[in-house]
């Protein structure tokens, strides 16, 4: 998963050092003002940031649903195996198997 991350990450940064190098050569070649390719540029990574954040908040949330079940699924495990061991020492009736939960 971070190697995911990291590659979209130098993505991301090699796509704007093409963009910027891009202005920078309509800028050169007259079709636009300096002022016009800097507030293009400005633009463009600010809404690079914006998606990058946004990008990031989703990931969070997701891998926190998949570490969150995980933890729910270690939970029943582990209360099924006190079950089982109380019922070995007479304490309690076993728990019932649980079901194999597909991944």
């Amino acid at each position: 998963m971070k190697n995911f991350l990291y590659a979209g990450v130098e993505l991301a940064a090699s796509m704007s050092e093409k963009f910027e190098a891009s202005v920078n050569d309509l800028v050169k070649k007259g079709k636009i003002s300096a002022d016009e390719g800097k507030k293009i540029v400005d633009e463009f990574l600010s809404k690079s940031e914006t998606k990058a954040n946004e990008f990031e908040t989703k990931v969070k949330e997701f891998t926190g649903k998949f570490k969150k079940k995980t933890e729910e699924e270690e939970l029943e495990e582990l209360k099924k195996q006190v079950a089982d061991l109380e019922a070995k020492l007479g304490k309690a009736k076993p728990a019932p198997k649980a079901a194999a939960t597909a991944k």
